[in-house]
């Protein structure tokens, strides 16, 4: 179905959003895909927080022009999904974990601070821990010298009670 003009404006509009708050946008192939795992892939996605949208490629041009990734406009040809994230590492590692279990997604490039990503590039940001389990390991590294000093503080209020009985 053809979108007139209207239409194709808040579609622009409404993925330059989605833009503007960006850090990384990830571009794929999706030919051949089936739309069970099509809605597979989406409802993963909106779980990590990536917006994940099939466009026509030059609306998807309209929409980066301006922006930091404005160099990937050379990217975008051919039937592509396009994942949109504000955490950094979201996008490519939604994309790139599906790719895996999912050999017609092929991963094409990506954007992160400027800089345009081929697919090895895509897939080392995909390695990088999110800023989740970053968070979560600085949080238990933190909690470890305070747990060792209360099981040491534990270990000797026992023994003063053992003493004492």
């Amino acid at each position: 179905m053809a979108l007139n003009l209207d239409d194709k404006k808040a579609v622009v509009a409404e993925v330059s959003a989605q833009v503007a708050s960006a850090s990384t946008i990830v571009v794929a192939e999706y030919r051949g895909i089936t739309v069970g795992d099509l809605t597979k892939l989406r409802a993963n996605a909106r779980q990590q927080g990536v917006y994940l949208r099939v466009l026509k490629n030059t609306l998807a041009r309209r929409a980066v022009e301006n922006t930091a990734f404005a160099d990937l406009a050379e990217q975008m040809t051919g039937p592509l999904i396009y994942g949109i994230s504000t955490d950094p590492v979201a996008a490519a590692k939604v994309l790139n974990d599906f790719s895996k279990g999912n050999d017609k997604l092929i991963l094409k490039a990506g954007s992160y601070d400027g800089k345009v990503m081929d697919k090895a590039g895509v897939q080392a940001l995909a390695s990088i821990p999110s800023r989740d389990e970053l968070l979560a390991k600085l949080l238990g590294v933190m909690q470890a010298p305070v747990s060792g000093f209360a099981r040491v503080l534990a270990a000797v209020a026992e023994k003063k009670q053992a003493e004492a009985a």
